[in-house]
């Protein structure tokens, strides 16, 4: 029976914690898409809403999840007035 994942990054990374890291920043970086796509917003006007330089935006609209951190796009969030909760669980 072949295996099977809980998401891409779980399938493509063998360190399981990064998978998870990546999702995580995966997830925060579509809901900043959509917000920006929702309202929209032109990059530069992204950028000066967020925080960041126009750049950045292109970056993210590009799918370039290594140059971005959870604090940054958190706070990318917050700047928006969408706010990030946590669960936490042990694993099963």
């Amino acid at each position: 029976m072949p295996k099977t994942y809980k998401n891409v990054f779980e399938a493509t990374e063998k360190d399981g914690a990064l998978a998870h890291n990546l999702y995580i920043r995966g997830q925060l970086m579509m809901r900043v898409k959509k917000y920006i796509a929702d309202k929209n917003l032109t990059q530069k006007q992204a950028a000066d809403l967020l925080g960041v330089a126009q750049p950045r935006i292109s970056d993210l609209v590009r799918g370039k999840i290594d140059l971005f951190t959870i604090d940054m796009l958190v706070n990318m969030l917050a700047r928006a007035e969408i706010f990030v909760e946590i669960n936490l669980k042990d694993a099963a």
